[in-house]
């Protein structure tokens, strides 16, 4: 990983983000929105039942979604 920490984030902040950095929102099911993008395997999960998601949390979401982190970053 590189040498930018990665800050504590709202799920709100993290979904518009990833949108903006390529994925589509599938559907929301309680508290978790699905998001997913070609290529992907698997969709992306992003958990909304706490007021920010940790780093490690978001680390490893961004992981999954195959999303670096700087370009993220960009659109936070």
């Amino acid at each position: 990983m590189s040498s930018v920490k990665l800050p504590a984030l709202r799920a709100e902040r993290i979904v518009r983000s990833l949108v903006a950095c390529g994925l589509t929102v599938v559907r929301q099911r309680g508290s978790h929105v699905i998001l997913t993008k070609p290529g992907l395997e698997r969709p992306v999960v992003v958990p909304q039942h706490r007021r920010e998601l940790p780093p490690h949390t978001i680390a490893k979401i961004l992981s999954q979604a195959d999303v670096p982190l700087e370009e993220f970053l960009e659109h936070v």
